[in-house]
């Protein structure tokens, strides 16, 4: 978990997505990632997390839903959101921390 510090340490906004291969609804977010990391390139971290090989973090954090999103900046969570979340709802949640 010391890796995860060290991550959300950071001045740029860092999107965690917290899903598992099994579960049908985080596939379908992958593409939504890849966008949200198109569109806002530097301005952004863009994480994937499985909670499978992850399961002391995803305990720590209570994720029980999937996929679950979390922004984190400067070591603290700025906003978390279980469910399907479409790319221009995270680019904009994402810019207001920029």
């Amino acid at each position: 978990m010391s890796k995860f510090g060290e991550l959300i340490e950071s001045r740029t906004p860092v999107l965690l997505n917290f899903y598992a291969e099994w579960d049908e609804t985080s596939k379908k977010m992958h593409p939504v990632m890849r966008e949200v990391a198109t569109a806002l390139g530097e301005n952004v971290r863009v994480i994937k997390i499985d909670v499978e090989k992850n399961k002391e973090l995803s305990d720590a954090l209570r994720v029980k839903n999937l996929p679950t999103f979390m922004i984190y900046k400067n070591a603290e969570m700025k906003w978390r959101q279980g469910g399907e979340q479409d790319a221009d709802t995270l680019i904009g949640l994402i810019k207001e921390y920029i």
